[in-house]
């Protein structure tokens, strides 16, 4: 029983403190918004602290948190995707591919890997007003043509440009160029 225990105040003092520190809170602030003292706080957190229902209530409110989940280690939620289940695209007629790395669906991000064999070319597709692209060059080079601009991208090297603006990539090398773009939808201000 007494494991337990420990365990609960453990888990609590670790909570506590993530979810102040995520919330850019002191341990003053804090204790200001669930009207305790600072001292209780700062037990809290050491995992010496034995809170009543009423402050465990109070701090469930204050950081927007159930209070089950304030006593409960916290979860790691992690999803794999191997290999055989990341979608693949595929254009001029398979000598590019776009691996799709992204295991959930997130609306304002995309990240692909991109593999364009030697002396093809592929199409970039403009994206929304506000978005920024990045492009990271992992094997090879690619020339990627932005607005009548070209840039040479060779292995190691990153070009940031805005996703909007039509843009083409091309592999004049020898060898498969491969890289990872990386594609953000920043809002634009109202």
């Amino acid at each position: 029983m007494d494991h337990d225990f420990k365990g609960l105040t453990a888990n609590l003092a670790q909570r506590l403190i993530e979810l102040r520190q995520r919330r850019n809170l002191t341990q003053n602030a804090l204790a200001k918004m669930v009207e305790l003292p600072r001292s209780t706080v700062t037990n809290l957190e050491s995992g010496q602290g034995n809170p009543s229902l009423a402050i465990l209530a109070k701090l469930s409110v204050a950081l927007h948190i159930p209070i089950d989940q304030l006593l409960a280690p916290e979860k790691t939620v992690c999803k794999l995707m191997t290999a055989i289940e990341t979608p693949i695209q595929e254009r001029a007629q398979g000598n590019v591919k776009i691996y799709k790395l992204l295991p959930d669906n997130l609306p304002n991000m995309d990240i692909d890997r991109l593999e364009i064999q030697s002396g093809h070319t592929m199409k970039g597709i403009p994206h929304a007003p506000g978005t920024k692209e990045y492009f990271h060059c992992i094997q090879g080079e690619l020339t990627i043509k932005i607005t009548g601009h070209e840039y040479i991208i060779k292995k190691g090297d990153t070009l940031a440009f805005p996703g909007q603006s039509p843009h083409h990539y091309f592999n004049h090398g020898k060898s498969v160029s491969i890289g990872v773009s990386i594609v953000v939808l920043t809002p634009l201000s109202m």
